[in-house]
């Protein structure tokens, strides 16, 4: 046995985060510890990584018990915590961030070819073919993903904590991940593996432990474990998702809400991108990393400038050059890094979903009406299912699922005619993830054009109307609810041909 917990207790203001929860983790085992979000899993990971105290409870290792000051002292004794996240210093290369605090040195002096060797085994263990002089500036999201296991890996940990590892990966990297974690397992290392991600838990996970509001509920052998019994154990009733969810819908007829025109961005100029979604509509966008999805959306928002096109929002151009113009007209934007673009964490729970609203809630436009404001605050925290829903409470304090929750709600007090959503339920539980993808229908019911972004297959059969499908820079083609497979998607993607009536979206509208 590398670690037990035992009687873990957490409490932080009004909340009791963990009660008495117990872990074993074995070497040469996969743990995956699952819960809706809230439940108290990241906690439990922060206790074991050092990062948090335990108000009440013990660790050990090696069946002595130990206490945590920091994170440095539960990586002396082996057992690391990859953050859900991303962590690297932008300033730095590739090799310096894998080894930052550990470098090989000779008095002052760094030996740069041990450094090279050893960051180079390191991503090699995480399956990246990356020169370690790489500027981590320059790595999507899925790379920086890889480079931060492979950070992990450096240290010769006996036991990773992995929160969500594949949130920000292409199926293509989350397999070799899925492989890299298999191997370590078979060499003995201890994993702990959490996600929300029911596909992955069953194919990897050993044993699996549910937590549900800060409590143990049960463990599940790995012959034991099926989607179903893990969706009634994490929330306490039966989830039929999405199924149906817009089977019904029969789009009017009219001019579309929202239309692009030779737009071309900055990082695929050679590119015109034409699109039309129509009030009511739900459009998935899919991609791999990379295709230029959050680069479409950024410009439709005024975020990034556009090298060339036009937009029109009902029919009518519409000067967009940065985020108030699009805001002013009616277009809201749920960006892909919540922690960076999308929430102010030190602020509390109520600023954050209030401060796109504000002139809304202001007297003649100019003066904050408080009371008006927090009532729109509680009825957001209501509708989102935020938890805890306590206005006060800073937003960096919440589970990256509640964070996700508060950075979608922020803009449903404003109704927005155009929707726009880059991955909006990264790190987000089956519940959750359900309530948004009702939410978004809701919206689209309401009048609203919806365009969502996502890496998650199931997200993109499950909510739209028409799968938009983008390869390096251009639309490949699109897909209608009935036409979109997996396979057809997929295809399109990776820059072939989709099977079925695949049109160009030039000709959609």
């Amino acid at each position: 046995m590398i670690l037990q917990a035992r009687n873990i207790v957490k409490r932080y203001p009004g909340v009791l985060a963990l009660d008495r929860v117990d872990l074993d983790v074995t070497a040469g085992e996969i743990v995956a510890v699952v819960g809706e979000n809230g439940a108290g899993k990241s906690t439990l990971m922060r206790i074991l990584a050092g990062d948090v105290a335990p108000d009440e409870g013990r660790l050990l290792v090696d069946g002595e018990a130990i206490r945590f000051g920091s994170p440095r002292d539960a990586i002396d004794a082996g057992v690391v915590l990859i953050h859900q996240e991303l962590s690297l210093a932008d300033n730095l290369d590739v090799g310096a961030n894998i080894l930052l605090g550990r470098e090989p040195r000779t008095g002052p002096f760094l030996r740069r070819a041990e450094a090279t060797t050893r960051a180079t085994a390191a991503l090699r263990a995480a399956g990246l073919d990356l020169e370690p002089s790489r500027s981590v500036a320059d790595l999507g999201m899925g790379t920086r993903q890889l480079v931060e296991i492979a950070k992990a890996l450096s240290t010769e940990a006996r036991m990773l904590i992995m929160d969500e590892p594949t949130s920000s990966l292409t199926a293509a990297e989350a397999d070799l991940l899925f492989e890299t974690i298999e191997r370590l397992r078979d060499e003995g290392t201890a994993i702990v593996y959490i996600s929300h991600r029911l596909g992955e838990i069953e194919r990897l996970a050993d044993r699996v432990v549910v937590l549900r509001d800060g409590r143990f509920v049960r463990s599940f052998e790995r012959a034991e474990v099926t989607r179903e019994r893990l969706v009634e154990s994490m929330v306490g009733r039966d989830l039929d998702a999405d199924a149906g969810l817009r089977a019904d819908v029969v789009l009017p007829p009219g001019p579309p809400r929202l239309e692009i025109r030779g737009l071309r961005t900055t990082r695929h100029p050679a590119h015109a991108v034409d699109l039309k979604i129509r009030s009511g509509e739900i459009i998935a966008l899919a991609g791999l990393v990379g295709a230029g999805r959050t680069e479409l959306l950024r410009a439709i928002f005024g975020i990034d400038p556009r090298a060339s096109g036009e937009i029109l929002v009902d029919g009518e151009p519409t000067r967009i050059r940065q985020p108030s113009d699009a805001a002013r007209a009616g277009i809201a934007l749920v960006p892909e890094d919540r922690k960076a673009d999308g929430l102010l964490l030190d602020e509390s729970i109520a600023e954050n979903l209030v401060l796109p609203g504000l002139a809304r809630t202001a007297t003649g436009g100019i003066l904050r009406r408080r009371p008006a404001e927090r009532g729109l605050a509680e009825t957001l925290l209501g509708r989102m299912g935020v938890r805890p829903a306590i206005p006060d409470l800073p937003a960096g304090g919440l589970s990256g699922g509640n964070q996700q929750k508060v950075a979608v709600g922020r803009w449903v007090g404003c109704e927005p005619n155009v929707f726009l959503l880059d991955e909006p339920t990264r790190g987000v539980d089956v519940g959750a993830k359900a309530e948004i993808h009702a939410l978004l229908d809701r919206i689209a019911r309401s009048g609203a054009a919806v365009i969502a972004a996502s890496s998650e297959m199931e997200e993109l059969l499950a909510v739209s109307d028409r799968v938009v499908v983008m390869h390096e820079g251009r639309i490949a083609g699109e897909l209608t609810r009935h036409e979109a497979t997996e396979s057809a998607i997929m295809r399109l993607a990776t820059g072939g041909v989709g099977s079925g009536d695949v049109r160009r979206s030039e000709t959609a509208s």
